[in-house]
């Protein structure tokens, strides 16, 4: 097994100050490449539990875009170019790109998930309440587990795949502060 090359206790050192100018700045989204839209945006929100903020059609370069995120649905304005504004200021969202086609073609095979070799993007984190009830429901509607901890005994986050094969990890944010605790 390869060791290190960054000693934890310098990492604080490695990162710089944050300039002013950059204050307003949230993480927005990350983009993720979808194959078929209507099984993305059914599993993101029947599943999961988010909204579509918004989507756009961009014939010209025969691709659609879909940015959800978690939101109340009173919280979305109803007219398009406030919906734009407002989620344009909303930080975790997630951009769907769908390019025409791909859900049609059957010799697509999909895109790289990024948790297999070569491996480079790993994975999107969705905190839940509580673990188990969440896996529980999860296994009721056949979501396809990547790596599920024992029911119960709950060790760590659980991995589950979305219809593209992403993985997303499923974790509780009190669970998540104890394992670091310990670790710390």
């Amino acid at each position: 097994m390869a060791k290190s090359s960054l000693n934890i206790d310098e990492v604080e050192s490695l990162c710089a100050e944050p300039d002013p100018s950059t204050r307003d700045y949230i993480s927005h989204h990350t983009m993720l490449l979808i194959k078929d839209p209507k099984k993305t945006l059914d599993f993101y929100t029947r599943i999961l539990g988010m909204r579509l903020l918004f989507g756009v059609d961009l014939p010209a370069i025969s691709t659609s875009t879909f940015f959800m995120g978690f939101a109340k649905a009173e919280d979305i304005p109803k007219d398009k170019a406030k919906t734009i504004e407002w989620a344009s200021k909303k930080p975790g969202c997630i951009e769907f790109r769908y390019e025409y086609g791909t859900d049609t073609d059957e010799s697509f095979k999909g895109y790289h998930n990024g948790e297999s070799d070569p491996r480079g993007f790993g994975h999107i984190a969705v905190c839940v309440p509580n673990i188990d009830d969440a896996c529980k429901r999860l296994e009721e509607l056949g979501v396809e587990f990547a790596e599920n901890p024992k029911q119960g005994k709950m060790s760590g986050p659980a991995y589950i795949k979305d219809p593209d094969g992403y993985w997303i990890e499923i974790c509780s944010g009190k669970k998540y502060r104890e394992d670091l605790t310990g670790i710390i």
